[in-house]
């Protein structure tokens, strides 16, 4: 798959997305696709899915976990270290 290929525009304005890009990005007939204008650039790009949204949120979710496991880790060998902090 190239970076780019030239298509022509049909009288309706349609175009045929390469089977490569269509491969690539698993667009099948009858999907939907966003088309969009950025900053001068025609961009077509699959639309955000719930699914979409459910799985980046688990995986933050899971990062969250992650870290909060690793601070908590850090701070009981701080507090071991220094002591519990003055009340100031």
């Amino acid at each position: 798959m190239s970076e780019g290929e030239r298509r022509t525009v049909g009288e309706r304005g349609q175009i045929t997305l390469p089977k490569g890009f269509r491969e690539a990005y698993d667009i099948r007939g009858g999907d939907e696709v966003v088309v969009r204008d950025d900053d001068g650039r025609l961009v077509i790009e699959k639309p955000v899915t719930r699914e979409d949204l459910a799985e980046g949120y688990r995986q933050r979710a899971e990062r969250n976990a992650a870290l909060a496991d690793e601070f908590d880790g850090v701070s009981t060998e701080a507090n071991e270290e220094l002591g519990d902090a003055p009340d100031w």
